[in-house]
């Protein structure tokens, strides 16, 4: 079992504490000026990009061997490295892009922390583009970070989110396989431990070089797991590469950070100039073998009326739609997007719509779907 993220966050404690004491080594101690092109060498040193939107780190945490990553105005390339660790062990490094905050290291403009209950956490979206060299063993992921309180530094204890888009080698996730689900138009395999906080690990079964989701797509299926909570804030969204052995030649070509279509600020200009949503979901009927929901209130919160609203919401493992009314309704796996009808997508603030839908689930397994997420245009 490959316990990756307790031995880095064993190193960034251990980095902070030495921090403390006046010496270099801390995990993103130096961030320098914003400029393309730029070499880092240094175990845990780091750039801004983009007039500071994205932090480009090198975070070579796990291993004493040389590690150096040259940063363009997108992304980075691993330009050389020699690792050489036990396939059982942790890897040596994450050298990754992030928006948002890492051990006091924050981007501008990102918004972060947010907690997950609020309504601009429906539109954070990301995407990324990478390039694989041929042999080494890495693994190439996202790592999402959340905790119970709006930290910028220090260690996350609330939960961590990974989603490997490729794994060459011998290598697995934190913990154990849990199952397996459909997400972001694809198949992955779920695994889960606890290490102090929670990893929840989602790995693709055929690999990609490149993703573009929404956070909570797998924010929604680790919280109906019991693995995460509404409660807790996200922190930071990093891209990145997991070596065990090598490898240079490992680049994220593009990343991209946003909330609602745009960067967030602190006037929140992603919420549509004002126009936000809530929405929850009452049981109007049940059986052994499906449930009615209706109504699913959708209320505008905001200061100015919408044009429209998304609601988007997990069905339980098994639950398939049968049935929906006054909403546009798709379904990508188990999450399920409602959209407006034509004749109450217009809300003006406090305002509501409704709409309703009907679900197939197995005998005995009762669930029913919670934790509505809202978005206004």
């Amino acid at each position: 079992m490959t316990d990756t993220t307790e031995r880095r966050g064993m190193s960034r404690a251990v980095a902070v504490i030495l921090a403390a004491l006046g010496l270099v080594l801390a995990a993103g101690a130096v961030t320098a000026p914003a400029r393309a092109d730029t070499t880092i060498c240094e175990k845990y040193g780091s750039t801004s990009i983009q007039n500071g939107k994205y932090i480009v780190q090198n975070n070579n945490w796990g291993d004493d061997t040389t590690q150096c990553i040259n940063v363009t105005g997108t992304g980075f390339t691993v330009t050389q490295a020699s690792h050489n660790k036990p396939t059982n062990g942790a890897p040596g490094s994450y050298p990754s892009i992030y928006a948002g905050c890492h051990y006091a290291n924050c981007t501008s403009g990102s918004g972060l922390p947010m907690r997950v209950s609020d309504s601009r956490f429906n539109g954070v979206q990301t995407s990324v583009s990478m390039s694989y060299p041929g042999g080494g063993v890495y693994d190439a992921a996202y790592d999402i970070w959340f905790d119970p309180t709006p930290r910028t530094d220090g260690q996350n204890t609330g939960a961590e989110i990974m989603v490997w888009l490729n794994r060459v080698g011998s290598i697995q996730p934190v913990g154990s396989r849990v199952g397996t689900v459909n997400l972001a138009g694809a198949t992955w395999e779920v695994w889960y431990g606890n290490i102090g906080w929670n990893v929840i690990s989602y790995v693709r079964t055929s690999a990609t070089n490149s993703i573009s989701f929404a956070v909570r797509t797998f924010a929604d299926d680790a919280i109906n797991r019991g693995y995460a909570q509404r409660s807790w804030y996200l922190t930071s969204v990093q891209a990145g590469f997991e070596p065990w052995v090598g490898q240079a030649g490992l680049a994220v070509n593009n990343f991209s950070y946003s909330v609602g279509g745009s960067d967030p600020g602190n006037g929140d200009p992603g919420n549509g100039g004002g126009r936000t949503c809530s929405a929850a979901g009452s049981t109007a009927n049940q059986w052994n073998n499906g449930y009615v929901i209706d109504p699913v209130t959708v209320t505008s919160t905001g200061s100015s009326t919408t044009n429209g609203w998304t609601v988007t919401f997990t069905l339980p493992a098994g639950h398939t739609l049968s049935g929906s009314w006054n909403a546009g309704v798709t379904v990508n796996g188990q999450t399920v997007t409602a959209r407006n009808a034509s004749h109450n997508g217009s809300l003006a603030p406090g305002a509501k719509a409704s709409f309703g839908f009907q679900v197939t689930r197995p005998g005995g397994n009762l669930q029913v779907p919670s934790g509505y997420t809202c978005t206004a245009s």
